[in-house]
């Protein structure tokens, strides 16, 4: 019997094809949005996805501060932040958050899906989150990206 010749590739970090896409936030859920978006900067929509290689694509988010939580999470929804000095944790909410600084949030939902690594940090790099219609990327020709639901 004659042996196989196929052989199974790993990709290497320059070998992967980089794409842009932007996706709009107005009126979507943050959870959502946030898994979706975790899967393009992962790569795992990719046919070449390889675990320990950062392969996943550039998105840029637009109408952060238009993005919704579903039913009461938008009063109850808090955010905890700890100064490192005793009595100094501090906590806002969803409502407050979103109107002072909304790419945190975005940012914040998806990098808690992301790995926990020095890989995810590098992930998240690639994750370019702005308000209202309008970013600085036009010269590297996003491509829009429809949401799943």
């Amino acid at each position: 019997m004659k042996p196989s010749t196929k052989i199974t590739r790993s990709i290497r970090d320059e070998d992967v094809p980089r794409n842009w896409w932007v996706v709009n936030a107005e009126g979507q859920t943050l959870g959502r949005l946030a898994s979706q978006v975790a899967t393009l900067i992962r790569g795992k929509h990719k046919a070449l996805y390889t675990p320990h290689v950062d392969c996943g694509d550039f998105v840029i988010v637009l109408n952060a501060e238009k993005i919704q939580l579903t039913g009461k999470r938008t009063e109850m929804k808090q955010y905890f932040h700890y100064t490192g000095y005793p009595g100094g944790g501090r906590i806002q909410t969803f409502t407050d958050l979103v109107q002072r600084k909304p790419d945190f949030v975005i940012e914040h939902a998806v990098k808690g899906m992301l790995p926990k690594s020095r890989l995810g940090k590098a992930m998240v790099k690639k994750l370019k989150v702005y308000r209202g219609d309008a970013h600085p990327h036009e010269a590297q020709s996003p491509q829009d990206f429809t949401l799943k639901y």
